[in-house]
């Protein structure tokens, strides 16, 4: 009888501690997982979001993720991309370090990217028996501890709360109108202080911080994506002063929108 092939996840965790490589122009669509390896993930020419069961972290070009052994994720691709590569690494493998024990998106550097570039006509497991290789991947999960100290920090919450959620694709699919807490309450048959309530006990965040953070992160599309202006990027995500907007997006990013497309759109080409 033919064994039946290992799938994705399977291959990933067959030998425990092996590096597994896999690079790829198709996303491959997983539901809520985890593996017994850290993961790598950088992904060229295209937006994504890494879901977690408590966030969604956008990513944006020029940034890889770093995915902890035992962490519940999927990767959600919102356009086509060029390429993601992802690299898993046995924790045993590398120098012991805080920063693999924590999710986080970082930019990479060139050095960083040459690395991972390095890797791309591997594929699979890469064994200690493959000295050279093995070696090289413990280097490259060791140098990116060491490298990035401060996470891209822009997350928003997620809940399986059945009241909330259709409030949070209502706020997604119309964040160019006014978005009121007592119009939405309205809505949806709340009261202003009950819908309150809601967000604060299930995101930990107000409404207004819900649908800035909705806001600023559409619009990190929006300039990535398109050609749009960043007055015109501005008023489909719901500003009507360009000011505002503009220290919005540097309240919660630490760039200007338009040095925001400028340099990832740069590093990208």
């Amino acid at each position: 009888m033919t064994p039946k092939p290992l799938t994705f996840l399977e291959k990933i965790d067959q030998f425990p501690r092996s590096t597994y490589i896999y690079h790829s122009n198709m996303e491959v669509r997983l539901a809520m997982h985890s593996h017994t390896k850290h993961q790598l993930t950088y992904i060229e020419g295209g937006v994504a979001y890494l879901q977690t069961k408590e966030n969604s972290y956008f990513l944006p070009a020029r940034h890889f993720v770093w995915i902890p052994a035992g962490l519940d994720h999927f990767i959600e691709l919102r356009t086509s991309i060029t390429m993601m590569r992802n690299i898993y690494i046995p924790p045993p493998a590398l120098a012991p370090n805080i920063f693999h024990s924590k999710m986080g998106i970082y930019p990479v550097s060139n050095l960083i990217l040459e690395m991972i570039s390095f890797t791309e006509h591997w594929s699979e497991n890469i064994t200690k028996k493959e000295s050279e290789k093995y070696l090289y991947m413990k280097t490259l999960g060791n140098v990116i501890a060491s490298a990035n100290k401060t996470a891209l920090a822009v997350v928003l919450p997620t809940t399986t709360n059945i009241r909330l959620r259709p409030i949070l694709r209502h706020i997604y699919f119309n964040v160019d109108q006014t978005l009121q807490l007592q119009d939405i309450a309205k809505t949806f048959s709340l009261s202003s202080r009950s819908l309150s309530r809601l967000f604060r006990e299930n995101l930990d965040i107000s409404f207004l911080q819900y649908v800035k953070l909705t806001r600023i992160i559409l619009s990190m599309e929006k300039l990535l994506q398109t050609d749009l202006s960043v007055s015109e990027i501005a008023y489909a995500s719901g500003y009507n002063s360009l000011a505002t907007f503009s220290n919005t997006f540097y309240e919660i990013a630490k760039v200007r929108p338009s040095d925001f497309r400028k340099i990832n759109r740069e590093k990208s080409n």
